[in-house]
């Protein structure tokens, strides 16, 4: 079996976030023009029930989130984790991308990262990648998403010191 390097990966999945920024979209942000709502609910009940199930615990979903480039939040309560801290999910309405976060967004660069400082045990990484991947989502790295944002939109001309745009603003946050 071929070892993949970090590096390939995340070249592999800057080529998924470009070719998921060139999809054709209305005039906003928010989601491309043929996005599937109705799958995207199924995916995200799917995805709940299999968080649910692998981790013993009842987790959180929020499925009310408007005006944002993600339609989802799953969260596995702390308790439930072998690390004791909360692992949180965004689901983006681009191209079945995925971000784990832990406890919360920008804490850890990757997953590797919250392994090695202990906020994620490798068993629980697995349960989550393995859910991910079991319904083709592309879970992508959060050090990739925090770099300045200079695809094709309308958001790579956002000028903001305090608050330049991202690769996470254009597909994980509120627009």
């Amino acid at each position: 079996m071929s070892h993949i390097s970090e590096d390939d990966r995340d070249q592999r999945v800057l080529r998924v976030l470009r070719e998921a920024d060139r999809l054709p979209g209305p005039d906003h942000l928010e989601f491309p023009e043929d996005f599937d709502h109705p799958r995207a609910k199924e995916l995200l009940t799917e995805l709940h029930a299999r968080l649910e199930q692998a981790f013993s615990h009842p987790c959180t979903v929020d499925r009310h989130v408007q005006d944002a480039s993600f339609h989802a939040l799953v969260g596995v309560p702390a308790e439930a984790t072998g690390a004791g801290v909360h692992i949180g999910i965004r689901l983006s309405n681009y191209a079945d991308l995925a971000v784990v976060t832990l406890p919360d967004p920008g804490a850890h660069d990757s997953l590797d990262d919250a392994v090695a400082r202990g906020d994620l045990t490798e068993t629980d990484r697995r349960r989550v990648e393995d859910a991910l991947s079991d319904l083709g989502f592309v879970t992508v790295p959060e050090r990739l998403l925090h770099r300045p944002y200079d695809g094709v939109t309308p958001l790579s001309g956002f000028r903001n010191p305090d608050h330049p745009a991202t690769w996470w603003t254009r597909f994980f946050d509120y627009i």
